[in-house]
């Protein structure tokens, strides 16, 4: 039997929303998964994660990649994309390392605060007003991850959460880069400049963190490779079928996945504040993304995932 490898090309399906929105539903089942075998991983060095994770994805997608030819793949923007390789590898490092010493809620919902990041980035790199609606999502978004944090003294004993939520800084950077490239440059050509640059990047700091690993510590960091390439092909699938705007809000159903898992494997429940704080960061990350510029639109998970409307026109 002839395995086909996966299509990462942008063509358009049609509208099909149902099937869109389960598709994106799916993809964040992935990225909740992965994120639960990260924080599983005991033992493994993050840094060692990080590298097998980007390892696995870009063998997967690399048959994708010979089937466009060498010439879809020249690049005229090296710098931009190598700029989005390290904002991505950054969220993703500050990721790992955060979700092995808190709940797993908790990282994953911080890393995803990028939306509430991205009018700041915009406003920097672009130099374009905040508009008051967005103000208001931020404010209310703040207000989540003061919930969430609970700023005290213990919070620099253990800066776990800190790490997480600079994860969402970083997230807020590639995501905003990916939406420049997507100006000049097809999907497919920044999903493997993206894995194959930060695996290249990462050899080197993979040898130097290195240790033994037992069986089931391999099994669960290709996994984590497997779950994050399978997030990022069901991401291109749903997007054509359906618009960013459609399916944003069904970006923070990693949120209900994660808390779900995190009870079941890790026994953590959350608290009543802390749950508020959920509610209300989902909340404006979801107003920050529809009210915002352009530039900012879509979202960009902690694990590095992206996908933008501009693919698909």
């Amino acid at each position: 039997m002839d395995v086909k490898a996966p299509d990462i090309k942008a063509q358009s399906a049609g509208h099909k929303l149902s099937l869109g929105i389960i598709l994106i539903t799916l993809a964040f089942l992935c990225a909740a998964i992965m994120s639960t075998l990260s924080k599983a991983a005991t033992g493994v060095p993050p840094l060692v994660t990080l590298s097998l994770q980007y390892g696995v994805s870009f063998l997967v997608f690399v048959p994708s990649a010979l089937q466009l030819g060498l010439p879809k793949l020249r690049t005229d923007h090296f710098g931009l994309q190598l700029f989005r390789s390290l904002a991505g590898a950054g969220c993703q490092l500050l990721f790992f390392m955060a979700v092995r010493s808190t709940p797993l809620l908790d990282s994953v919902l911080l890393s995803n605060a990028a939306p509430l990041f991205i009018p700041v980035v915009v406003y920097v790199w672009f130099r374009k007003t905040v508009q008051p609606m967005v103000w208001l999502s931020l404010m209310i978004g703040l207000t989540g991850i003061v919930m969430i944090i609970k700023p005290g003294p213990q919070m620099f004993q253990n800066p776990a959460s800190l790490l997480a939520l600079t994860a969402g800084f970083f997230s807020a950077l590639a995501l905003v880069a990916t939406n420049k490239l997507t100006e000049t440059e097809p999907p497919s050509r920044i999903l493997i400049y993206n894995f194959g640059i930060s695996t290249l990047l990462l050899i080197p700091f993979c040898f130097w963190a290195w240790k033994p690993l037992n069986g089931r510590q391999w099994a669960l960091i290709v996994g984590v490779g497997v779950f994050y390439a399978a997030t990022q092909y069901l991401i291109i699938l749903a997007y054509r079928y359906a618009s960013a705007t459609e399916l944003s809000p069904f970006n923070y159903t990693v949120v209900i996945f994660s808390g779900l898992l995190g009870w079941w494997i890790f026994g953590n429940v959350p608290d009543a504040l802390a749950l508020l704080g959920t509610v209300l960061i989902c909340c404006g990350g979801i107003l920050s993304v529809r009210a915002g510029h352009a530039e900012g639109r879509g979202q960009a998970f902690g694990s590095g995932h992206w996908h933008i409307p501009r693919f698909f026109h």
